[in-house]
């Protein structure tokens, strides 16, 4: 048995006897593979070596392998060789998926993210210049509007407050930018507005521009006459911050006397500031509503302004979407000019319409819609900065802002001086001239300021302003007096004091008259430890009485 020989680094020992030269099994001529018609030429078949095929290539005098009988060339070989691609000079072949993939995806991820960076500055580069201009445009106005400096701005101090937690704003509208108008330094609109900043309330009052009054120094008119002509009889100078400053501060004084209030704040307004204030938001939608039942109202006291040709203020009732010059026409209208209606109570509709301008504004500026429009943000801040004073510092801006957001327009309240019921002013005439004054008289302010003290309070005893009648059923004299000035100290609105009929009483009993004042009716059962009687007392008491209290026992020394 011959000894096996092994392969040396891959290669298979030729067979024994063979030599350069002899024939070899392998492919046909040119060492190209053969293959069936039904293969492809590149798929490489076994070659069967059979008897019959050696035969039948030897006698054709080919090789088993294709080669004839002259043998093996040298240059067979070198075309051979030169047939064997190089491993190490061959590229791989592109595959798509690579192109498509891995390369594409790259450049495609670099491209997105030059193109996100180039937005984001784009973005920060409109942000910045709209926050320089609005921040150019807020200095300026604030620099007019506000007392301080624009250090101020990034503060956020709280406004001032009354000693009931009450922040009052005096607000005065003149009419000197309108040229020819009589009486333009004329106070012809006077409002305050209440805020209650812990409760995120706010009341509101127009104050009778006709209302009579003392002036305490010489002014056009006198010693005395309608208020709106205080403002301007302060002093002289309406050129300087100073003097400005100077009028609104006496102002807030003398009308704070009058009305019973701290007013800590006074604000300046022209004409322009409604007009250039409303178009600046997109105009603004208000529910007119004619007085005594008419079903509008209608004012043609403006229509020469277009030859009589058009109706400045005519509108049925309802809501009505007004620009600026139509919610300015609408807020000096008073029915004095025929032909009119709903326009019946003169100027106290008037301030009622002014009242309604004023909170739809504050509804509109307020809005997304406005405060993400630069136009219409810059438009409001130039027509308050061109024609508003004030003496809010700059520090409360932000507070005034916040103020502003976070007050919804249903919880302000207007706060009516003539029209319900029981009216605390009424028209008249007096010294020859037709004049607003108080119900109680001429100069006498008492109701007023206890009317206004009522309806500003927090305390719901105090806004109830009930009527209680107290009587003494313990026979010992002086008892109910003693009860009664104890429930006035703690707030209560205490209207009779006498003696219960004969009788046996319990230590106390309350009835409880007319309407529901859940408020008052809480507090004295709280405060006396017994519940509210529904039923009729045993004495017959004034209409308008709301509530009886009977005292059985002497509590004094309880």
């Amino acid at each position: 048995m011959k000894p096996q020989r092994h392969s040396i680094d891959g290669f298979i020992p030729r067979r024994a006897g063979s030599r350069l030269g002899d024939q070899h099994p392998g492919q046909a001529g040119d060492l190209r593979r053969r293959h069936s018609p039904s293969q492809p030429a590149n798929v490489q078949t076994p070659l069967r070596r059979t008897a019959q095929n050696e035969s039948a290539t030897a006698q054709q005098g080919v090789s088993p392998l294709g080669y004839s009988d002259r043998g093996l060339l040298r240059r067979d070989i070198d075309e051979s060789l030169n047939n064997i691609p190089d491993a190490s000079s061959e590229k791989p072949k592109k595959r798509p998926w690579l192109l498509f993939g891995k390369k594409r995806v790259q450049e495609q991820n670099v491209n997105n993210r030059r193109i996100v960076k180039w937005a984001i500055i784009f973005v920060v580069l409109v942000l910045a210049l709209a926050g320089g201009w609005l921040a150019y445009k807020t200095l300026n106005a604030s620099s007019n509007i506000f007392k301080g400096n624009i250090f101020g701005l990034v503060q956020s101090q709280p406004i001032k407050q009354d000693s009931n937690g009450r922040s009052n704003i005096l607000v005065l509208g003149t009419s000197e930018d309108d040229p020819g108008h009589g009486g333009a330094f004329l106070t012809d609109s006077m409002m305050i507005v209440s805020i209650d900043q812990k409760n995120k309330t706010a009341s509101m009052f127009s104050i009778p521009r006709d209302l009579y009054v003392k002036y305490g120094m010489a002014c056009n008119s006198g010693y005395q006459g309608k208020i709106n002509e205080y403002f301007n009889c302060v002093n002289e100078d309406y050129t300087t911050p100073e003097a400005e400053q100077e009028r609104l501060t006496e102002t807030r004084k003398f009308v704070g006397e009058i009305f019973g209030l701290d007013i800590q704040y006074g604000v300046h307004v022209n004409n322009t500031v409604i007009k250039d204030a409303v178009n600046a938001v997109g105009g603004v939608d208000v529910d007119i509503q004619g007085s005594n039942g008419d079903p509008g109202v209608l004012d043609r006291n403006f229509d020469w302004r277009c030859s009589y040709k058009c109706h400045l203020v005519k509108y049925d009732n309802g809501i009505h979407h007004l620009d600026g010059e139509h919610a300015l026409y609408l807020a000096m209208a008073r029915g004095d000019i025929a032909p009119t209606y709903g326009l019946g109570n003169s100027n106290f509709d008037r301030e009622k319409n002014q009242q309604r301008i004023i909170v739809a504004l504050k509804e509109k500026a307020v809005s997304t819609g406005t405060l993400t429009d630069l136009g219409k943000v810059t438009g409001l801040i130039d027509s308050l900065g061109n024609n508003l004073r004030t003496n809010f510092e700059t520090s409360e801006i932000r507070t005034l802002m916040t103020l502003g957001s976070d007050i919804p327009s249903t919880s302000i309240k207007p706060i009516s001086l003539f029209g319900d019921e029981n009216s605390i002013v009424t028209s008249g005439s007096y010294n020859g001239a037709s004049v607003v004054m108080p119900a109680a008289g001429i100069f006498d302010y008492s109701d007023l300021r206890t009317f206004l003290k009522q309806k500003l309070s927090t305390d719901p005893v105090t806004r109830e302003g009930a009527s209680i009648v107290v009587l003494n059923g313990s026979g010992v004299a002086g008892v109910a007096q003693t009860e009664a000035d104890k429930l006035t100290e703690a707030g209560f609105i205490i209207s009779e004091v006498a003696n219960a009929p004969a009788g046996k009483y319990p230590d106390v009993e309350i009835y409880q008259i007319g309407d529901t004042m859940a408020g008052t009716k809480q507090r004295l059962e709280s405060a006396f430890g017994v519940k509210v009687k529904q039923t009729v007392p045993p004495v017959t008491v004034d209409q308008g009485v709301n509530f009886v209290l009977i005292f059985g026992v002497d509590r004094s020394s309880n």
